[in-house]
């Protein structure tokens, strides 16, 4: 059975780092499009960023220069390293591929 579990958040200053990762249970990871989006509280789930079978990446205008995603076939897992983080960057995080979701991972950043 596909399955995404994202890890990796947590509490953070402005101006921090984070990665995030999305481990993927199931066939034929490296043909797949994952793709990561958050919500933040009271608000709809927003695209962030993504990277195709062919490690094309495209990224939402609010996280561009400043987060990476990155993928490693062989462990099967995305990855979305997140610098100079901001207040606006606090929601759950979800990763997204083969249109299955994970369960999301809280990113808070305050000070």
């Amino acid at each position: 059975q596909v399955q995404l579990v994202e890890s990796g958040g947590g509490l953070v200053q402005p101006g921090g780092s984070l990665r995030l990762s999305c481990k993927y249970s199931g066939p034929f990871f490296s043909s797949l499009t994952v793709g990561w989006y958050r919500e933040a509280p009271g608000q709809q789930r927003e695209w962030v960023a993504t990277i195709t079978a062919g490690r094309v990446v495209t990224y939402a205008d609010s996280v561009k220069c400043r987060f990476t995603i990155s993928r490693d076939n062989i462990i099967r897992t995305v990855y979305l390293q997140m610098n100079s983080l901001k207040p606006d960057d606090t929601g759950v995080y979800y990763c997204r591929s083969n249109e299955k979701w994970g369960r999301g991972t809280q990113v808070t950043v305050s000070s």
